[in-house]
């Protein structure tokens, strides 16, 4: 198979149908052989029964339904799962993302030999509380992960080689990171390729304002120190450690021989306990102690979780590997 089209969404059931017939209608004028995955993540409205309404007509149509609402990333990891096609294509179901930038995707995985290929929407639609959290976004991505070429990590129209989505894991709201979990599999020829942002056509956009700016960062600074410390949390905390716990001891140590000093000279002085510098040493201590232990037990238990992809997925269409 050709491509897998992989759609995760919520509430949308406005869009679906003329979304569906536009993939269609480039996949036919292109000739290839195609299947598209719709992942309902929980949504409240009748999407479902759309999907449903969609593989009764045509043989191309999978579904995946959440019993619950479990965000993008969930989505992704289960329709990437479920994606055989050589070249698998992840947009969004709003009709923001063309279906006529598939071809050109395409053939920049198979011809000019990318592992994946992130869209970039140059000219965006998008109001300002949206727009501004995303380039302060993606300038912070490209110099945490080293990925230059990129102007948007976050752009839900990409393109990926079959072997890259399977060999990376997708879980939180690692979505916005995809690039930076191919690059750390070891797929680094990653591309850009400018294409159109539509207005949105139906409702109004599930994922607005600062909050995800936010949480953005935070699963950025997560990437970083599993990338770099993940399977050695020693180094890191077992080095701050024993930092701190030297600075408060080698600081105890001064504290008493000037005390010891003061005494053989008979100078009169206050106890050691009396001045605030032994607590802050022996504080020093104390916490230097408790980053030491906590690097020994992220070793231990290590950051792999064996039930972190575990979702409820109530009903399924045409799914042979859910």
């Amino acid at each position: 198979m050709d491509i897998s089209v992989v759609i995760p969404l919520y509430n949308e059931e406005e869009s679906l149908p003329e979304l569906h017939a536009w993939i269609e209608r480039v996949m036919k004028e292109n000739g290839f052989t195609y299947e598209i995955i719709f992942i309902n993540d929980g949504s409240t409205d009748t999407s479902w029964e759309v999907i449903e309404n969609l593989s009764k007509s045509s043989s191309n149509v999978k579904g995946i339904k959440f019993r619950r609402n479990y965000g993008k990333s969930p989505a992704l990891y289960c329709g990437f799962k479920e994606a055989v096609g050589d070249v698998v294509i992840t947009m969004d179901a709003d009709l923001q993302d063309s279906p006529d930038e598939i071809p050109a995707l395409y053939e920049m995985i198979k011809v000019e030999g990318y592992d994946m290929v992130s869209g970039y929407k140059q000219k965006r639609y998008d109001p300002l509380s949206k727009t501004i959290p995303t380039k302060l976004f993606n300038a912070t991505a490209r110099k945490v992960s080293g990925i230059r070429n990129l102007h948007d990590f976050n752009c839900g129209l990409k393109a990926y080689r079959n072997e890259v989505i399977k060999n990376i894991e997708v879980y939180g709201e690692m979505h916005r990171y995809i690039p930076y979990l191919a690059k750390n599999a070891g797929f680094d020829k990653i591309g850009e390729k400018v294409v159109q942002h539509g207005k949105r056509k139906y409702g109004e956009s599930k994922f607005m304002g600062w909050n995800r700016f936010v949480n953005g960062y935070l699963d950025l600074v997560t990437l970083w120190f599993l990338t770099n410390f993940g399977k050695k949390p020693m180094h890191v905390f077992g080095f701050l450690g024993s930092l701190t716990f030297l600075v408060g001891f080698v600081a105890v140590i001064l504290i008493g021989i000037d005390k010891l000093i003061a005494l053989s000279h008979g100078v009169p002085q206050r106890l050691i306990t009396d001045t605030p510098y032994f607590y802050i040493a022996l504080t020093m201590m104390m916490i230097g102690t408790q980053l030491f232990l906590a690097g020994f037990i992220g070793d231990l238990i290590s950051r792999s979780s064996s039930n972190r992809n575990d979702y409820q997925i109530e009903r399924h269409i045409k799914c042979d590997n859910i």
